[in-house]
């Protein structure tokens, strides 16, 4: 949960994105000098920056303010950012209580929808995971001071050693997550499916779909599957993906407009974002990557936007084939150019009828 978080946080960092200013810092090694996200400085390598929840633990680490962005200096920011920045401090302060969402909810006077629903669209992740998150930061910076387990534990708001380890899983990375572990402990049940657009393999796993990839050949998409989750039991298996499979064939037949397919995909705050706009893009339309970027209030991220296209694991279901360059020019495609402009066909096709 840690690297996904810090995922988000590199994100809004390279797409300098002002609402998250105020809920983290980054600072810059080769630098020594700490920002703020959307700071409009040279993006650094990010093998050189580390994230910050506070001013003044970037501080305490030795780094100084920016002269480009002050970030020691209060600015205005939207009422989102000083939501989740409320949130965040909130959440800092009261690592040693059991904060509930209602709870949270109440002490900030917001509905516990909204306010979940918003903090989670802006770090990708839950107030819970984030109070988590917290947590293991301090735990672990007690350690690296001397301190013992038990005293690390405590003085980072863990109830008891048992709280510890029931979330090491997760927390520690002692068993990362399936999806980072090439698939370990998941079922992937595929299909082959030969459509107008060229030969795709749909795969799924108990939740949902995880994968429709267009390929040259059968065997070939088998062991793209099979190098994507090298851990996972995966099988070829119609029966599973017959409903999903028919869907897809009739949209790709351009006789179904709207996709109603469950996903299973693991996703950054920001792809998130990109993802689900991709998916109110109307059937036979398009968008720039430009237009994409204003549309999720981020105007600067035209070139984030495209790699987060570049990134989408299911292909039509999250129809980034939608996008082209802003001269009007079809653009790049992850499976290809000429496959780009077949799909944009079919729906113009679908569409007219």
């Amino acid at each position: 949960m840690a690297t996904m978080l810090e995922a988000n946080f590199w994100e809004a960092l390279e797409t300098r994105d002002t609402q998250m200013d105020g809920v983290f810092f980054f600072a810059v090694i080769t630098t020594g000098v700490y920002c703020r996200p959307s700071c409009p400085s040279r993006r650094p390598r990010r093998e050189n920056v580390m994230f910050f929840q506070r001013r003044d633990a970037a501080e305490r680490a030795g780094f100084r303010p920016c002269l480009r962005c002050k970030p020691e200096h209060e600015q205005a920011r939207d009422a989102r950012s000083e939501m989740v920045e409320k949130i965040c401090r909130y959440l800092e302060q009261h690592l040693d209580e059991a904060v509930t969402l209602d709870g949270l909810s109440r002490q900030l006077h917001l509905s516990p929808f909204h306010l979940q629903r918003t903090f989670k669209a802006a770090t990708g992740i839950t107030p819970r995971a984030y109070a988590d998150f917290c947590r293991l930061e301090s735990f672990k910076g007690g350690l690296r001071e001397g301190l013992s387990v038990t005293t690390s534990l405590y003085d980072a708001g863990y109830g008891s050693s048992s709280r510890l380890y029931e979330r090491a899983a997760s927390q520690l990375g002692m068993t990362p997550t399936a999806y980072r572990r090439g698939g370990a402990g998941l079922t992937i049940r595929y299909d082959i499916l030969d459509t107008p657009a060229g030969m795709l393999l749909v795969g799924a796993t108990g939740k949902g779909v995880c994968a429709i990839q267009f390929g040259g050949s059968a065997k070939k998409l088998e062991e793209a599957v099979r190098a994507e989750f090298p851990a996972a039991d995966v099988q070829r298996d119609a029966a599973f993906l017959s409903a999903w499979a028919g869907q897809l064939r009739a949209h790709l037949g351009g006789r179904l407009q709207k996709l109603d397919v469950p996903l299973d995909i693991q996703a950054t705050a920001f792809q998130r974002r990109v993802w689900e706009y991709l998916q109110t893009i109307p059937y036979g339309s398009t968008q720039s990557y430009g237009e994409i970027a204003r549309g999720i209030r981020q105007p600067r991220a035209a070139r984030a936007v495209a790699r987060a296209c570049a990134s989408n694991p299911v292909a039509v279901a999250i129809p980034c084939h939608r996008v082209v360059r802003s001269d009007g020019e079809t653009g790049g495609y992850r499976w290809g150019a000429g496959r780009k402009r077949k799909l944009l066909q079919i729906e113009s096709i679908g569409k007219a009828d």
